[in-house]
């Protein structure tokens, strides 16, 4: 059973301030989960979170995560700006992009980020686009094929195939690419990769971990580059359904500090630092949709109708993810009643849940959708012309605050040339 972080009482004051659907966020839960993954890779003097951006683009969230320690990862122009106005600064700022506008290489030189280079094309074209090479560079590492740690304690597989993905260098390239860039005067190299999304097992990250620290080392080797840094980049996930299991980051960074000692203290690497890039693992669980069911449906099906739609909420629609839903006021009624609780968009797939067993859910009822704190608002879009929800912080106190209003008419229109 999910427990929402917000109760009905609250929600109804909530409700009256602020009117649905918005996407709700909780202030308390993000500054402990943050606190947690620190204590987890304390072992590491260097480590350091880089919150993906577009998990949870908010100047009040990344303020938030900066006071816990936090650094922003971007991969985009306005992402970088975004950071800058939240008062991160130089090496806070890690910029990992593809397919890269020139224009996004400038703004990230200018703000000392720290640049990761998604291909080895794409050397000669910083080179060209900002007249150097930095002295600290990155590199994304992409080792092809299919990556997968098999069957976990936790019952559970991780498989992805990284050799379909568009991300990264080749191992060859790494190699190549990291030789080239000490030539053109970088000093401070690091690695980076992605192979897996929104893994529920504690062995992910130490086997990610065990593949970067090995291939770190013989780069070393190989080039005589010194690498100070190496990031796990994203990929430690939440669970989604009441029944799948939690990670627990502690034996998460456990595990990455026994790989740490096997592998890059006998190198004579010990001083690496460690960074992660965890966007939906600091932010999904403290995030949801609260909306409000509107309309009832009896056709061929039960139909629920509720204020929000996909634009609010675009991940069910578009991978038919799930995410849990719970009726306030009902947490403990049985799910006698089977719904597809839909959004008002013209395309039958903008539905939050299908043949879902809920309690029986009444006009004006409240509803929680679990989960929306990363890729819930940022997926957001205007199709139909709806208009994207506002966003409300429950801080610590218990009191809300507002951190982005609700889109208006004049928002939607304030771009078109009439």
């Amino acid at each position: 059973m999910k427990t929402p972080f917000v109760t009905l009482e609250q929600l109804q004051a909530i409700t009256a301030q602020y009117p649905t659907p918005f996407h709700l966020y909780d202030e308390k839960g993000i500054r402990e989960n943050a606190r947690r993954l620190r204590a987890a890779f304390a072992w590491n003097p260097g480590f350091k979170e880089y919150f993906a951006v577009k998990a949870t683009p908010n100047p009040a969230i990344l303020k938030i995560l900066r006071e816990e320690g936090c650094g922003t990862d971007c991969s985009s122009l306005t992402e970088l700006m975004m950071s800058d106005r939240c008062g991160f600064q130089g090496s806070e700022i890690m910029f990992s992009s593809n397919d890269t506008p020139a224009e996004e290489f400038v703004l990230a030189d200018r703000l000392g980020a720290t640049i990761n280079l998604d291909d080895f094309t794409h050397i000669d074209f910083l080179q060209e686009t900002i007249g150097h090479i930095p002295q600290k560079i990155s590199c994304r590492y992409n080792p092809g094929g299919t990556f997968s740690i098999g069957a976990s304690k936790e019952g559970f597989q991780v498989m992805d195939n990284p050799g379909e993905a568009k991300y990264g260098f080749t191992r060859a390239q790494l190699t190549e690419g990291f030789r080239k860039l000490k030539a053109m005067g970088a000093k401070c190299f690091g690695i980076h990769a992605f192979l897996a999304s929104n893994t529920l097992s504690n062995e992910y990250y130490p086997t990610l971990a065990g593949i970067l620290f090995q291939t770190a080392v013989e780069l070393k080797e190989e080039t005589g580059c010194e690498i100070t840094f190496i990031n796990l980049s994203g990929g430690v996930g939440v669970p989604y359904k009441p029944d799948q299991p939690a990670n627990d980051i502690a034996a998460i960074g456990e595990g990455v500090r026994r790989k740490f000692e096997e592998i890059l203290v006998p190198a004579g690497m010990g001083n690496v630092a460690i960074f992660t890039e965890l966007g939906r693992f600091m932010l999904a669980p403290y995030g949801c949709l609260v909306t409000r069911a509107t309309h009832e449906k009896h056709t061929y099906k039960e139909y629920i109708g509720v204020d929000a739609c996909a634009a609010n909420l675009m991940r069910p629609a578009m991978y038919g993810a799930y995410h849990h839903i719970t009726v306030m006021g009902k947490e403990n009624a049985p799910c006698d009643h089977k719904y597809d609780v839909t959004g008002s968009l013209c395309e039958n797939n903008d539905k939050f849940a299908i043949d879902r067993m809920l309690p029986k859910i009444d006009k004006g009822d409240l509803l929680v959708i679990h989960d929306t704190g990363a890729h819930g608002f940022s997926m957001g879009y205007n199709y139909n012309g709806r208009l994207r929800s506002a966003e409300v912080l429950l801080q610590s106190d218990g009191s809300t605050r507002l951190i982005r209003r609700a889109e208006t008419p004049d928002d939607y229109f304030a771009t078109l040339i009439w």
